[in-house]
């Protein structure tokens, strides 16, 4: 199965992590996509240490950090930098997907 976890707030980041953990723990692959305030967590070490967990794939949306007036220059190059289409992709590849 594969997982897909739409971060839209910054309010939940034990959730995420305990998450990805948990399903990773079962064998499941898992697509995180960051959006709105979700980007924030961009520079948190727990999240995106996810980011080098096998069979997790990351990417967050520009132009809602550019919108937050985030830096992502120094954003790990293992969560990829989009946009909508990352949101799209996420949501037509996984099996469930959960909103945080």
């Amino acid at each position: 199965m594969k997982l897909g976890i739409l971060v839209n707030t910054n309010k939940h980041l034990e959730h995420v992590v305990g998450i990805t953990k948990a399903a990773r723990g079962k064998g499941h692959d898992v697509i995180i996509f960051a959006m709105d305030e979700g980007t924030r967590l961009i520079h948190d070490p727990a999240y995106a240490a996810l980011a080098s967990l096998d069979g997790v794939t990351m990417s967050f949306c520009k132009h809602s950090a550019d919108h937050l007036h985030l830096e992502t220059d120094q954003v790990t190059e293992k969560i990829a930098s989009g946009s909508q289409y990352q949101n799209a992709v996420m949501n037509h590849d996984s099996d469930r997907v959960i909103i945080l």
